[in-house]
């Protein structure tokens, strides 16, 4: 039997290989050509919100407008990874002040749920669905900000193809149709899901959500205010007291996104940029680190000693990541101290070249479900954004307020119920978040916007797309396509803690024998599908002027440019 399944691995190698390396380019694990433009270019998950995005551009809009368009049209047409009841972060070079701008649009916890209601409830964890996990939904003030900071048309005009294709309909695409029939069991028993999602549609049907365009309307006529403090905020109220919820109307006044300094590291010459915690970004900027102690270019792509190295310098991060971010309006969190260099050698000393760490501690400095999407946009002056969206897990939290047209996130899963820890839950504060854009950047100057959605998973792709362009020499294209390394089991912000190693999956094209001497060193080695990720990309070439942009052939994206 083993030797059966021996047999079947190897051939699904062999057909990855074949089917990469006849491209006549040369690109062994390119599904196809970048898409090369100049004027202007935009990569998403979903082909309907490239084309807005695109169509945006050509009436003027610049990097900004396209985006929060392709934003409100993912949020139709992708419900199952994202929309209006979720939260926002983004990445933005202005090509007028040649400078990053950060955007942390993360909802907070309600004031009038406490740690004590956990605790009568008698729960170690906080619960994926229902009322419980529910935060603010930041990413209407995120579009917002971004638009007041930096945005050329109409707040309507922006929204405009998002409405009409509510009203008139669209059909759905191949993955989203299949997770949104995966969802219905786990989601249809909760208030208003049925209303708007069901029956979940087939791939190629038509679904319309008159109810959502209806809501986009009112917020591109009258503003975020209708969303935080009008007529929107005050139905969100009273669903929540009908379904004996805790978000209120005072929680949506509140609310406020915050501009944040990104923060970066230095990987050989190149300038990774992230933003700093609620969110995970850091973990992407601290693997980097640790590795690039490392010569990863001869070990190889693919390679055990890649593979083995790349592992444990993410389960090292990761136990960063689980003791230390959190808001940091609640603690001080020592992010200079974790994205050093320093720190970096010293944590590198904890690797052996020879055997996988079944546990790691946290340093002492002086989840990975979850759905997603992330999209980029570039336009013909410079601009560049890198935007992330999300409900949490899938179609969040199931509940979907009357008439509305959306479902609220589940962020609030991600607090901890442990008193004493970074991200303990406590009222009126911002979740632990994996939803991370990124960016890199070349002597000062734009190099590539980039992100890869999927919970746990985004700082472990981000990190090997970086060394799959920098190391490996790929193109944006490649990059994305190639196959990945995922590990989970690590330890979390939530409380669990790694003990026996974890499982480390691996996608077709690394050679068996590589896999073979990996179980040796005592890696746990899985096969998976659907759980390594989605991206998207735009590279900048400063040289020819042009962007090429990529978007993976994982999910149902498209890069497009004009």
């Amino acid at each position: 039997m083993r030797a059966i399944f021996i047999t079947f691995i190897l051939s699904l190698i062999t057909i990855q290989q074949s089917s990469a390396m006849d491209r006549i380019t040369g690109k062994p694990f390119a599904s196809r050509s970048r898409v090369i433009a100049a004027h202007g270019m935009a990569a998403t998950s979903q082909p309907l919100a490239t084309q807005v995005a695109i169509d945006i551009l050509k009436q003027g809009g610049n990097a900004v407008d396209a985006a929060i368009a392709a934003n409100a049209m993912l949020g139709l047409v992708e419900p199952t990874g994202n929309g209006i009841g979720g939260d926002l972060f983004a990445i933005i070079w202005d090509a007028k002040t040649q400078k990053l701008y950060g955007l942390n649009a993360s909802g907070r916890s309600p004031y009038s749920l406490t740690l004590e209601h956990f605790k009568e409830l008698e729960l170690e964890k906080i619960p994926s669905h229902g009322p419980l996990p529910v935060t603010v939904p930041g990413c209407v003030d995120g579009w917002f900000e971004m638009h007041e900071k930096f945005g050329r048309l109409p707040m309507q005009t922006i929204l405009n193809p998002a409405i009409s294709y509510a009203r008139e309909g669209f059909p759905v695409s191949d993955l989203i149709a299949y997770y949104w029939q995966k969802s219905v069991p786990l989601l249809q028993e909760y208030e208003g899901f049925e209303e708007t999602f069901m029956p979940a549609p087939k791939a190629g049907e038509i679904f319309k959500n008159p109810r959502l365009a209806n809501t986009l309307d009112k917020i591109a006529k009258e503003g975020r205010d209708v969303f935080y403090k009008g007529e929107i905020a005050r139905d969100i109220d009273a669903f929540m007291k009908k379904v004996g919820g805790f978000l209120t109307y005072q929680d949506m006044a509140d609310h406020k996104s915050e501009w944040v300094e990104p923060v970066s590291t230095d990987y050989r010459g190149y300038t990774v940029w992230e933003l700093p915690p609620n969110g995970q970004g850091i973990t992407t900027l601290q693997i980097l680190n640790i590795l690039e102690g490392y010569d990863i270019k001869s070990m190889g792509f693919g390679s055990r000693q890649y593979v083995h190295h790349f592992v444990e310098a993410k389960k090292l991060a990761f136990e960063d990541r689980a003791k230390f971010y959190a808001d940091p309006a609640f603690n001080n969190i020592p992010i200079g101290w974790l994205i050093s260099k320093e720190y970096a050698a010293q944590r590198r000393k904890l690797i052996d070249p020879q055997q996988a760490a079944k546990t790691y501690d946290a340093g002492n400095p002086s989840l990975d479900e979850g759905d997603t999407i992330y999209l980029t946009v570039a336009d013909k002056d410079g601009n560049m954004v890198s935007l992330i969206q999300s409900n949490y897990r899938g179609m969040g939290c199931g509940l979907s307020p009357s008439g509305l047209g959306f479902i609220f996130q589940d962020r609030g899963e991600l607090f901890n119920l442990e008193e004493g820890h970074f991200n303990t839950y406590a009222p009126h504060k911002r979740p632990f978040h994996t939803i991370i854009p990124a960016f890199i950047t070349k002597d000062g100057k734009p190099f590539m916007s980039f992100g890869v959605m999927g919970g746990g998973a985004q700082p472990q792709m981000q990190a090997q797309i970086v060394m799959n362009i920098i190391d490996f020499g790929m193109d944006v294209q490649e990059a994305g396509d190639a196959p990945r390394i995922l590990h989970t089991g690590s330890s979390q912000p939530t409380g669990s803690k790694m003990e026996d190693g974890g499982i480390v999956y691996l996608e077709t094209s690394i050679p068996y024998e590589n896999i073979r001497e990996l179980v040796k060193m005592g890696h746990k080695i899985q096969y998976n599908v659907g759980d390594f990720g989605g991206y998207q990309a735009i590279r900048y070439d400063s040289d020819k002027k042009v962007y090429y942009g990529a978007s993976e052939s994982r999910k149902d994206g498209q890069a497009a440019g004009y």
